[in-house]
């Protein structure tokens, strides 16, 4: 049985006010058959940690332990800061500032070395999707952006439609189920089926309350990364409700 996660990435928003939004959360207590994570800015993770019962990830981190890397911060810093987990590869980290698929790798194995789980992220661009390349960049991606190595227990993987993120847009559901059904059978010939079965497939992408449950049902969605819809209590609690009627096998 695979636990449905459902991961809030805040962006650049937030501020230590934002508490305020953990603690209306705090009540909410997931179905056991699901899992709740919380992704602010990295300066709201230590001011966060201890405050909430709630798990907190990163959304980004260098591959090095330290060294002459100005602005940047490792996945051990992270980890003394409270993260449990670090979202890597999200599409505006590759488009705003020329991540690839390699340089996502080294930062999955600085996590798996940190003790972080590796929040992966791959995802098609509009262009992508009109030439009919979503599978073919997908594959590619999870090829070169996931190292050896990988299990359920170190790593989820996210798949995010560029053009649906933040867009309003939204993949038809059968379109999502293609996705996540090749993103499975990739793993599988890659991992075998006992580790592939195991490592959650989240989606993420324009995720809010009124489609949540649909969106859910998907046999290989296991979860979502959520965006805009996380930075509210009411709408995050809803995406958790949605969840918490849905059962991955």
């Amino acid at each position: 049985m695979r636990r449905k996660l459902i991961a809030g990435n805040w962006k650049m928003n937030g501020a230590r006010a934002s508490i305020a939004e953990l603690s209306k959360l705090e009540g909410l207590h997931p179905d056991p058959a699901s899992e709740i994570l919380i992704c602010p800015p990295v300066t709201l993770l230590a001011a966060f940690e201890g405050k909430t019962s709630i798990p907190l990830g990163a959304q980004d981190c260098h591959w090095e332990t330290g060294g002459a890397h100005t602005g940047d911060i490792s996945a051990e810093m992270l980890k003394e800061a409270g993260a449990q987990a670090v979202i890597l590869g999200h599409s505006e980290r590759r488009t705003d500032h020329g991540e690839t698929d390699a340089d996502v790798a080294r930062k999955t194995e600085a996590a798996w070395r940190a003790g972080l789980l590796a929040i992966v992220c791959i995802g098609e661009t509009e262009a992508e999707r009109d030439a009919g390349e979503t599978l073919t960049v997908i594959r590619q991606q999870l090829q070169v952006s996931l190292p050896q190595g990988a299990t359920a227990e170190n790593t989820v993987i996210a798949y995010e439609p560029v053009w649906a993120i933040g867009t309003g847009r939204t993949p038809t559901l059968d379109q999502v189920a293609e996705v996540h059904d090749d993103i499975r059978a990739s793993l599988e010939g890659r991992l075998g089926a006992e580790i592939a079965g195991g490592i959650r497939l989240l989606y993420g992408g324009s995720v809010k309350p009124a489609n949540a449950a649909a969106i859910f049902e998907i046999a290989n969605v296991d979860g979502g990364l959520i965006g805009g819809a996380s930075l509210k209590a009411e709408d995050f609690a809803g995406i958790v409700a949605a969840a918490e009627t849905q059962r991955s096998p």
